[in-house]
């Protein structure tokens, strides 16, 4: 059972950057698609970005160019750098392993992190 562990989030001034971390164990997170979500107050969790095994990326059209997905596999961990900082980037972020985009914005996660706290005060 691959679990899943973020850390990174925290309070930060707009304009601010910050960059998540998810730590994965139980498993090689080399044989998985990653990717990042996030659920704002009164909102359903929404794609941020993902990471295929093979290394290429998607974003969320709306912040393509603000946040960068990487993957270090040799450390088993997936980053999420994030600059440029919004009060509407506040979130509870999430780090998401075996992602499969079904189309039509729906995706498929097979495991979970937690959720770490990103909030930006303006």
């Amino acid at each position: 059972q691959v679990q899943l562990l973020e850390s990174g989030g925290g309070l930060v001034q707009a304009g601010a950057s910050l960059r998540l971390s998810c730590a994965a164990s139980g498993g090689t997170l080399s044989y998985y698609n990653m990717g990042w979500f996030r659920q704002a107050p009164g909102k359903e969790r929404s794609f941020v970005a993902a990471i295929s095994r093979s290394g290429g990326k998607t974003y969320a059209d709306s912040l393509e160019g603000r946040f960068t997905i990487s993957r270090d596999n040799a450390r088993n961990t997936v980053y999420l750098e994030m600059e440029s900082l919004k009060p509407d980037d506040t979130a509870v972020y999430y780090c998401a392993g075996g992602v499969v985009n079904l189309g039509f914005g729906t995706y498929r996660v097979d495991y979970w992190g937690q959720g770490t706290q990103v909030t930006v005060s303006s």
